[in-house]
């Protein structure tokens, strides 16, 4: 059994013992509060996570509310001023969060991809039709970034991009740098041609053509979006470690491990909700610690 499949399994075992607790525990929390990441438009987030919000209230027993703000900082503000309950944030949206009140929240678990590990990548893409094949055919052209809080739409390639000898300064060798707004603008942008390229997430897993395994080009092309046949990778980052599922350090201890169980178990117990969340096929979540973004908050202090 590996750690995935053995944690789903005590996962399994806690909610079990956890149901037979007595309901006045269970009604320390009124209502359970999930914040949902920008990077696609707000229905289509909403759709996703209505079997997280179905199954979040059989388990707690209250009302549960899903907020899809517009963007990343809306998720980050509702988890600091104590409005949302739960998120799956982006490894910068966390490190921000950290810096900014590190008693806000835990961070208790993160996506496993297919190969087991919990990395991925920002991807640098273009249209099939340009003449881009990678950076060295971009000066000039116009690039685009997603959102300011997004580690692979943003803080990652702004760092990793210079360090190979392309200034991200508007004008220097771009001829402009924008930002889109989130991942599905970003790759609807460059499929319109409203720019020349720009930078997604993905697990770099699987094939090209499906969007890869999962991120934001698996969902795009999901959603039929984007032929991925018409766009070409020209550029990869180095390995980011996967953005943690965090929950509010104010919850009930009763709730954090209901929670944390219920997201373990969900891809053994509803593969199709699995997919859903986890923006496409995975082995599922594995438990994680703040040790593991380190890295990114160091990274996250240097753009400050």
């Amino acid at each position: 059994m590996n750690v995935v499949s053995k944690f789903a399994a005590l996962a399994a075992v806690s909610m079990i013992a956890l149901n037979a607790v007595s309901g006045a525990q269970a009604q320390e929390i009124s209502e359970f509060r999930i914040g949902i990441l920008g990077g696609e438009n707000a229905s289509d987030r909403l759709r996703a996570y209505e079997c997280l919000e179905e199954k979040t209230a059989d388990l707690l027993g209250v009302d549960v509310k899903l907020f899809a703000p517009a963007d990343y900082n809306g998720v980050i503000e509702g988890l600091l001023g104590g409005n949302l309950d739960m998120a799956w944030l982006g490894a910068s949206g966390y490190a921000k969060v950290f810096l900014t009140d590190p008693e806000a929240v835990d961070p208790v678990l993160v996506k496993v991809n297919v190969d087991g590990g919990y990395g991925y990548y920002s991807i640098g893409f273009a249209r099939n039709d340009s003449e881009v094949n990678s950076l060295e055919d971009m000066k000039g052209k116009v690039f685009g970034f997603g959102d300011p809080n997004s580690t692979s739409g943003y803080l990652i390639p702004s760092i990793a991009i210079p360090q190979e000898g392309f200034s991200m300064k508007p004008g220097e060798y771009f001829g402009d740098v924008v930002f889109t707004g989130g991942h599905e603008q970003t790759i609807v942008a460059v499929s319109n041609g409203d720019i020349d390229a720009g930078v997604t997430w993905a697990d770099g897993l699987g094939a090209w053509e499906d969007g890869y395994n999962s991120g934001a080009l698996r969902k795009a092309s999901d959603a039929g979006l984007v032929d991925m046949t018409e766009l070409r990778q020209i550029w990869q980052s180095p390995v980011i470690p996967e953005g943690p599922i965090v929950l509010s350090k104010k919850l009930p201890e009763d709730v954090k491990i209901k929670m944390t169980g219920l997201i373990a178990s969900m891809n053994s117990m509803d593969p199709d909700c699995a997919y859903n969340i986890a923006a496409g096929e995975t082995k599922g979540f594995m438990p994680i610690t703040h040790e593991a973004y380190v890295n990114i908050i160091e990274a996250r202090k240097a753009k400050n």
